[in-house]
C-alpha cells in the first residue's frame, strides 16, 4: 500500500485520498474547520496547513503523495495555525462566555487546543446585525467565519441555496437569499442539513440555549483533536 510520512510516522492512503482524509482515517489529527466529508475541499479556513517538500499547503486540498514526507504537529506549524486562529476570532465578534454555542464550538476548542492566550491583532468589531425573523432559528452574523459550509449544505443537500457569501476582502459577508435578506422569507428549515452544520454560533435553534449544563458540553472534557479522531470513520 502506498504510504507517506506525517511527522515521521508512516500513514497509508487510496488513491484519491489528500493529506488529511488520509490522516484521519489513520487515526492523526489535523485541524479544520471547513472540511467536512460530505463535501469536495474547500480551502477557505487554511488551519489544516502543513508542510510538504518545503512549501505550506492546505492539507485537506492536497493529494498524498507516495513516499512524501509532510510536517504538521511541529512548533512552526502549530504556531501559524494559532496566528489564524488568532485572525478569525478578531475579524468577527466571538464573546464565547455569553455565547449559546460554547462548549460545542469548533472555533472556540481549537482556541483552547492551540492554546491561544491572547488576540495579537486589532479587533475589527464589525456590525452584522441580528436576524430573528425566522420561528424556529437565529442567525447571528457576528460569528460567521466564511466556512461556506452552510452555503454547500444548502445548496448541494437541501436544494434551496438560501445562503450565500457576498462581496470581497474586508467587506465579505453572510447574506440570506431573499429579497429582503430575511430568513424568514425563504424555505428554510429547522431540519435542513444547513441548519445543522455550523461549526461556530451563526445558526442557532431557537428556545433551546444553554439547555447542556458547562461540564457536558461537547469540548469540556475532551479536546477537539481526541473528540474529533474518535468520531472519524
Amino acid at each position: 500500500m502506498k504510504q507517506f510520512l506525517l511527522d515521521g510516522q508512516p500513514v497509508p492512503f487510496d488513491d484519491g485520498q489528500t493529506i488529511l482524509e488520509a490522516a484521519r482515517t489513520a487515526g492523526h489529527y489535523i485541524p479544520s474547520l471547513c472540511w467536512h466529508k460530505d463535501f469536495p475541499p474547500h480551502g477557505s479556513c487554511k488551519l489544516c496547513v502543513v508542510k510538504s517538500a518545503g512549501r505550506h499547503v492546505s492539507a485537506c486540498a492536497t493529494p498524498a503523495k507516495d513516499g512524501a514526507e509532510v510536517e504538521s504537529n511541529t512548533p512552526e506549524m502549530n504556531g501559524e495555525r494559532r496566528g489564524i486562529l488568532q485572525m478569525l476570532f478578531v475579524e468577527g465578534n466571538h464573546f464565547c462566555p455569553s455565547c449559546e454555542k460554547s462548549g460545542n464550538c469548533e472555533l472556540q476548542a481549537l482556541g483552547y487546543e492551540y492554546e491561544m492566550l491572547t488576540p495579537r491583532f486589532r479587533h475589527f468589531f464589525p456590525d452584522r446585525p441580528v436576524d430573528a425573523s425566522h420561528p424556529d432559528v437565529l442567525l447571528d452574523f457576528n460569528r460567521c467565519i466564511f466556512c461556506e459550509l452552510c452555503v454547500r449544505a444548502s445548496r448541494d443537500m437541501d436544494g434551496k441555496s438560501v445562503f450565500a457569501l457576498t462581496g470581497r476582502g474586508i467587506d465579505k459577508h453572510l447574506v440570506v437569499n431573499a429579497e429582503s435578506g430575511r430568513l424568514a422569507d425563504t424555505d428554510f428549515s429547522k431540519d435542513d442539513r444547513a441548519a445543522n452544520i455550523c461549526p461556530v454560533g451563526v445558526i442557532l435553534p431557537k428556545r433551546t440555549g444553554f439547555a447542556v449544563p458547562i461540564g457536558e458540553r461537547r469540548f469540556d472534557g475532551t479536546q477537539i483533536s481526541a473528540e474529533t479522531l474518535k468520531e472519524a470513520p
